[in-house]
């Protein structure tokens, strides 16, 4: 039986972040988490799945995929600048075709990854 609720560690370890970037996350409106009778963090199940997004079973050849959270999105042009939040105070930018950023349907706040191969930098929901 799936649970409904996990604690900000547990929560953390399922998003790939640290505790202080759930916390962080938390204080800036990024994750939606509750509180129990003890009021500590608590994040529902359905936010997890949110901020980690679909799971995919294609596998990539690079090596270095980054999971985060969009920061921003801006489109000029055929063009977009992608912003992500990536664990710890890090973020990667990634400039891709708009065709691209519009098909994937970037927007702040949802669960994307960047994923690093030679000197390029793709991004994936």
């Amino acid at each position: 039986m799936a649970r409904e609720r996990y604690t900000a560690a547990e929560a953390a370890r399922a998003l790939g972040i640290s505790l202080d970037t759930l916390r962080r996350w938390d204080k800036d409106g990024k994750i939606r988490v509750e509180r129990d009778a003890s009021n500590r963090r608590v994040v529902p199940a359905a936010e997890i799945e949110r901020l980690r997004g679909p799971e995919h079973t294609e596998q990539l050849s690079a090596r270095n995929h980054l999971r985060g959270v969009v920061r921003s999105v801006e489109i000029d042009g055929f063009l977009a600048r992608v912003e992500i939040d990536v664990t710890e105070p890090s973020t990667v930018t990634a400039i891709i075709t708009r065709e691209s950023a519009e098909e994937l349907d970037l927007h702040p706040g949802m669960s994307a990854a960047a994923i690093v191969k030679s000197t390029s930098v793709m991004i994936r929901r």
